[in-house]
């Protein structure tokens, strides 16, 4: 079965489905509160994005897009991407479902920036993430360094 990311829809159905992701993860992860919240101001664009396994929602991650990232990442991009919150339920774990959601966000190709959550950090280093600074938790993907590794 192909894997496909789709932007997830704002309403009713969406908020039952990441009620089971809130049996498995962490409160910190949850994400009830940001889809009410964006319902109740009746935003048409969700932030949420998902990948089904069939008719269940198998992961799902938020990708915001932000602005004025030159002064945060220092690369001259006033857009970059921030990933918060990419879950993936037990049963599907290493099976290639966060790799996908990744990828997805990597397309875009903006720098992209995350928080590792619940002992994450292996998974975001294979993903070519690395360290933002000494001092900050978050890691960056930066497409450029990515291109400049492959052509040496």
């Amino acid at each position: 079965m192909a894997l496909t990311v789709e932007n997830l829809k704002l309403n009713f159905k969406t908020m039952e489905e990441f009620k089971g992701f809130k049996e498995y993860g962490l409160e910190e992860l949850s994400m009830l509160e940001e889809l009410q919240i964006i319902m109740v101001e009746d935003n048409s664009s969700s932030p949420f994005y998902g990948i089904y396994y069939g008719d269940k929602l198998a992961a799902r991650m938020c990708l915001y897009v932000k602005k004025d990232g030159a002064r945060l990442l220092e690369n001259g991009s006033d857009q970059y991407l921030e990933i918060w919150k990419l879950e993936v339920l037990p049963q599907y774990q290493h099976k290639g479902f966060g790799l996908k959601l990744v990828e997805f966000a990597k397309s875009f190709s903006l720098p992209i920036l995350t928080k590792p959550r619940v002992k994450s950090h292996t998974f975001w280093e294979k993903m070519d993430f690395s360290s933002l600074s000494e001092s900050s938790s978050r890691l960056i993907w930066n497409p450029a360094a990515t291109t400049s590794q492959k052509i040496s």
